[in-house]
């Protein structure tokens, strides 16, 4: 058998290709799953199989040959093997065949002796696609596992920084990513991930400003912040931004506050992208109709008290809802129209002595929140000076949090 120490890595095209994989245990069915991925067509030679290979059978996806090993001709069209019987014999006779076939083959019971060696490996997502990882370390899989695992982190952390290869030759891509209420530990991994990896950061004001402010100076910065009754970039021109900066080869990051797709407008940027081709990734956040809330002590559901939500806008006059105190109201971008939604509330039938609560600043330092009625929560807002960004809660699940316990 060959030395492989001098090996030299290689990729292998296994689409539409017969790959022999002789052995029916669990060894096999790692290989043979990783095979089907990369679009090979599996023969499996063995006796018995595991489980997990009974159920690729099961699913058609592989050609199981029920007996031992029989010599050459189960090679037969092969253009790579595998074998993993667990009989050291066995495995050399496979992997003796397939050399005098000028097969290669891997021996996954001798590292030492067997042709090929499959390394340690791991697909990694990135923005600008999929990568695969792979290591690998003559004799010594634990540490071409322990480098793989290196390089995925220092992909996924941005500590192997991707943007300096792309070029204005190559489309680039955009990704709306939800930051949540504005609080840096409520921005998930994913988001994390696509900041490190941005060109360009479009940011709203109730965007987590924090991990913006981290970022290198080589990122360009674009605020689009919007304020109660001021819109200084409108949404039409933010669409443009996103097209004209993935269309220079750029990879663009939308940092929204809360959710892309909860009253976000997530989809229009979306739509506008792939109108022009570009590719988009959405990444959900923790939306503020249901984190601020529980900032505040107060669950939007609650067994007995609870058993549903609707989330809408207070920009515009509310439609009929469901009008019991069981069912929780959450009011986003509500503090300036509070007055003539409680009118309307009334109107609509939810009772005047339901309970509301407006929390102010989710999450931050000076986080408040103001307890009251249907009747009485517009009057003591404009007392108390309350002020957006804010959430309204109405419904009895307000008599949970600790404001209207202490009040």
């Amino acid at each position: 058998m060959g030395d492989l120490k001098s090996a030299l890595p290689v990729v292998l095209d296994l689409t539409g290709r017969l790959v022999v994989a002789v052995g029916g245990g669990p060894v096999s069915a790692r290989r043979v799953r990783a095979f089907l991925d990369e679009g090979a067509l599996v023969r499996l030679v063995a006796p018995w199989v595991c489980e997990d290979l009974r159920d690729l059978v099961a699913a058609g996806r592989v050609d199981w040959v029920e007996r031992d090993y029989a010599g050459p001709s189960d090679l037969d069209g092969a253009w790579f093997a595998h074998t993993a019987t667990g009989e050291p014999s066995v495995d050399r006779e496979v992997a003796a065949d397939a050399e005098s076939l000028r097969v290669w083959c891997v021996d996954a019971t001798d590292a030492g002796g067997t042709t090929a060696s499959v390394a340690a490996r791991a697909d990694v997502t990135t923005p600008d696609g999929r990568v695969t990882v792979a290591a690998y370390a003559a004799g010594d899989p634990g540490l071409a596992v322990t480098v793989r695992d290196g390089v995925e982190r220092a992909l996924v952390s941005g500590a192997l920084d991707l943007r300096r290869t792309r070029t204005h030759g190559r489309r680039g891509w955009v990704a709306l990513v939800g930051g949540g209420p504005g609080t840096d530990g409520l921005l998930t991994t994913r988001g994390h991930e696509l900041l490190v990896s941005a060109d360009v950061v479009v940011v709203d004001r109730l965007a987590p400003r924090a991990v913006v402010d981290r970022l290198p100076a080589s990122v360009r910065v674009i605020d689009v912040g919007k304020t109660p009754g001021h819109h200084p970039v409108p949404q039409s021109r933010i669409n443009d931004i996103l097209v004209e900066e993935a269309q220079r080869g750029l990879g663009v990051v939308r940092l929204k506050g809360g959710d892309p797709y909860v009253l976000g407008r997530g989809g229009e940027e979306r739509d506008a992208c792939e109108a022009h081709g570009i590719r988009v990734e959405v990444v959900p956040g923790v939306t503020s109709a249901v984190s601020v809330p529980a900032a505040a002590g107060i669950p939007v559901t609650h067994r007995g008290v609870a058993r549903g939500f609707t989330v809408v806008t207070g920009h515009e006059d509310i439609p009929v809802l469901p009008t019991g105190g069981d069912h929780t109201l959450v009011l986003l971008m509500g503090v300036t129209q509070l007055a003539r939604t409680t009118e309307l509330l009334v109107q609509h039938g939810r009772s005047a002595d339901c309970p509301v609560a407006v929390v102010e600043r989710g999450f931050a330092r000076d986080q408040r929140t103001t307890v009251g009625t249907v009747a009485t929560i517009a009057e003591l807002a404009r007392e108390r000076g309350v002020q957006a960004p804010a959430v309204v809660v109405v419904g009895d699940v307000v008599r949970l949090g600790p404001d209207w316990r202490a009040g």
